[in-house]
């Protein structure tokens, strides 16, 4: 069986990244790039370059395309791929608005092509081994889940892309919005949110710190925290060992609670107890899951896709419903009030 060919429109930070995971991968290949920055390292590939990923479809027909564009692009250049015919691989968030977001589902729903969200993370063996738990009955009935992501972003990487620093930009839409959709995909759907942000150590145009009540659809309720001006060892990039280029801490981000237990991630460590009480002991296990490149696996599952193989993991409309608690959070931070999160 031939190897699928990929195509890239993007070849900043998460582009690199998927590069080096087509590279690893053993059914893709990358055939070429698109982007106007991006000439030498595609040269320096031996990869065809384009300054945008129109010209990269008009060109070279692949049968997939990864979307690592800015986010403010995200829409137009799966719209491009969509008016080809050309499966998408659409890095998060899939849109800046909601509305935007509907508007490529709509049009990738219509035309029967295949749009999927880049929250790779859900192709981890830890997420998998861990929502298999959960639906397994591990913790009983959720009722409390907090996700924290505190890091510290130097002053080189904004100044490496300033539209970092704008609208469309920002930790929560950058980084919230992965752990958003790992509450959303372990815990349930969430209805309404009350949050607040600041940008008081950095002063850009976008929040550096910003923290959230989520209400699930099922009665619980869960915190979310993210700052990209703190030093701290908690989150996903420092504890899930997912990312080479990020130091590993031994600590975990995520909690979820239940009536009959409890489970932190990324260690996978389950907390229950023989008899209920606060009284009684407690009792930790920790099952453990297989380490894997989800990045690697989610190109192999989107190959998978564009063989008609699989059906998509994580669609682009998933995209879109975890956009909407992250468009909710921000109402909620200007408005100070409880927000609905809207149904697209």
């Amino acid at each position: 069986m031939s190897a699928v060919r990929l195509a890239l429109a993007g070849a900043g930070l998460i582009g690199r990244r998927h590069a080096e995971a087509i590279a690893a991968a053993k059914d893709a290949r990358l055939v070429a790039v698109a982007d106007p920055t991006g000439e030498a390292w595609a040269r320096e590939r031996g990869l065809p370059w384009y300054a945008d990923a129109q010209a990269l479809l008009a060109a070279e027909a692949p049968d997939g395309l990864i979307v690592a564009t800015p986010n403010q692009t995200h829409v137009a250049t799966g719209l491009a791929a969509v008016a080809a015919g050309i499966p998408a691989l659409i890095e998060k968030p899939v849109a800046d608005t909601v509305a935007e977001a509907a508007r490529l589902v709509e049009a990738g729903r219509a035309a029967g092509v295949p749009l999927l969200a880049g929250h790779h993370r859900r192709h981890n063996p830890l997420i998998r081994a861990a929502k298999a738990r959960i639906e397994a009955g591990e913790i009983g009935r959720a009722v409390a889940a907090q996700a924290t992501c505190w890091l510290y972003k130097p002053d080189a990487y904004f100044a490496a892309a300033p539209w970092r620093t704008q609208a469309g930009a920002g930790p929560v839409f950058i980084n919230l919005i992965h752990d958003v959709d790992l509450m959303r995909h372990l815990v349930g759907e969430v209805e309404a949110v009350q949050a607040a942000d600041r940008s008081a150590v950095r002063g850009h145009a976008v929040e550096d710190t910003a923290a959230a009540i989520l209400h699930f659809e099922g009665g619980a309720l869960g915190t979310v925290s993210v700052s990209d001006t703190a030093v701290a060892p908690w989150s996903w990039e420092m504890t899930a060992r997912e990312n080479p280029a990020y130091p590993v801490t031994g600590q975990s981000c995520y909690q979820i609670a239940g009536t009959h237990g409890a489970l932190s991630l990324p260690d996978g460590t389950g907390w229950s107890q023989a008899a209920r009480g606060w009284w009684e002991p407690m009792d930790a296990r920790r099952p453990g899951a297989p380490d894997a490149d989800p990045l690697v696996a989610q190109i192999a599952h989107f190959a998978a896709v564009i063989r008609g193989q699989a059906e998509p993991l994580v669609t682009a409309e998933e995209g879109l419903r975890s956009l909407a608690v992250i468009e909710a959070i921000g109402r909620s931070a200007r408005t100070g009030r409880v927000e609905a999160v809207a149904r697209g």
